[in-house]
């Protein structure tokens, strides 16, 4: 299996066999930071690390060449210069990230048309109905692989199998600037010799459940009775990992992205243990997030928060709503209750509220009174003063403060000085 820093990578040969290949997982190279080499090629060849070079910022991305050292993305900037000191560091430009990826997508849409992207990065492309046009899966991969390369400057790696699981393992293992290809015949004894973890879906956890009991390979999940697996991951997981060992795999390839949720977070520039601040900081991640879901016409049957100390131990709470909504009043107090129900006994560092089990807005049967009425009200009128205005004309009182008035809410935001 390639890891993060790409050692261990596998490649497929010119005339490796692509039978029933033709489901490909295309995935950019570092991407962040290979547009940043794009942007200034002295970089080329150097530890570089892509994120906020000051204060509280994590790493958005990093080179090959800092991977290497153990710089991995969402690790704190300060620790991965621990590890590479030697390493730049560069802030992140993402509109350019976006405009890079917006024509990265548009050469996949030019092959077939069944492309669903998975990020900004990455995205399955199913290519068994151009064949005709195109050539075999490999020749395919090929010519993107290609393409990317001349048209934009970035390289991609890719792979290609008979289900979007193994596509994407086998892109995974073929990185950097790679291509490995699994015949659907192969696809057995593909698997068969991998580790568990890199079963895609099997998390830290799962795969730490499943080695203690002796299940280090998919070779061990084969020989594995189905109860060994349902008490080490519980029934549901145990199913999956059941299939997706066997390489039973039916998810196609969707054209139509669904949002599964809408969220915000936030890195405090220092620690915060003033829980004013902190319910003040939910109020308007709450905001946020209702701003989002009500711009793309959804709402949040489930309200979910994130709460990091300052030792990074992480908590998790969500509650399901009475209702589906996308008042941001009622996420917000939502958030609060959850945040409240966390036993803390250290400052925050990252604080997060993001809206799940989303739902077209109004799909649901309408209630016979609406406790959010006077609220949705205010929202819509905030909405189109921001459609007018821009962010940050109008906001909660709460959250104006020193260095606050007069315009949007700073990213990091600091608690208020103390006299």
């Amino acid at each position: 299996m390639g890891r993060g820093d790409g050692s261990g990578r596998i490649v497929s040969a010119p005339s490796a066999d692509d039978t029933g290949a033709g489901i490909l997982h295309v995935d950019m190279d570092a991407f962040y930071a290979a547009a940043e080499v794009l942007r200034d090629p002295t970089l080329a060849g150097k530890p570089l690390i892509v994120g906020a070079p000051e204060g509280r910022g994590v790493v958005s991305s990093a080179s090959y060449e800092a991977r290497r050292f153990g710089v991995r993305s969402a690790m704190p900037v300060a620790r991965a210069l621990r590890l590479c000191p030697t390493a730049i560091v560069v802030p992140p430009q993402i509109d350019r990230y976006v405009a890079l990826s917006n024509q990265v997508m548009a050469i996949f849409r030019d092959v077939t048309p069944l492309v669903e992207p998975l990020s900004i990065d990455e995205a399955f492309l199913d290519v068994r109905g151009v064949r005709r046009l195109w050539g075999s899966p490999g020749e395919i991969a090929r010519m993107i692989r290609e393409k990317v390369k001349t048209e934009t400057g970035l390289t991609c790696s890719v792979g290609a199998a008979a289900t979007k699981h193994v596509a994407k393992m086998a892109s995974t293992i073929s990185k950097p600037d790679g291509l490995l290809i699994v015949a659907e015949a192969d696809t057995r004894r593909f698997l068969a010799a991998r580790s568990v973890r890199a079963l895609w879906g099997v998390g830290p956890k799962a795969a730490d459940a499943l080695e203690s009991r002796g299940l280090r390979t998919v070779a061990d999940l084969l020989e594995a009775p189905t109860p060994v697996l349902e008490r080490a991951l519980g029934p549901a997981m145990a199913d999956r990992v059941w299939h997706l060992s066997r390489g039973i795999d039916p998810r196609e390839v969707t054209t139509e992205r669904v949002e599964k949720s809408v969220g915000h977070e936030e890195t405090f520039a220092d620690d915060v243990d003033d829980p004013r601040v902190l319910r003040s900081e939910l109020r308007r991640l709450g905001d946020r997030v209702a701003a989002r879901l009500r711009a793309h016409g959804w709402e949040a049957g489930v309200v979910a928060v994130k709460i990091r100390l300052s030792d990074f131990t992480t908590f998790s709470r969500s509650q399901t709503l009475a209702e589906p909504t996308s008042v941001g009043q009622r996420l917000g107090e939502t958030a609060i209750d959850l945040f409240e129900s966390v036993s803390r006994n250290l400052p925050v560092r990252l604080i997060g509220v993001r809206g799940e089990k989303l739902r077209p807005s109004g799909s649901g049967a309408l209630a016979l009174w609406d406790e959010d009425q006077d609220w949705r009200r205010v929202e819509d009128a905030l909405d189109g003063a921001t459609a007018r205005f821009g962010k940050g004309v109008v906001t909660r009182a709460t959250l104006l403060g020193p260095g606050r008035a007069g315009g949007g809410v700073p990213s990091h935001p600091r608690p208020p000085h103390r006299t």
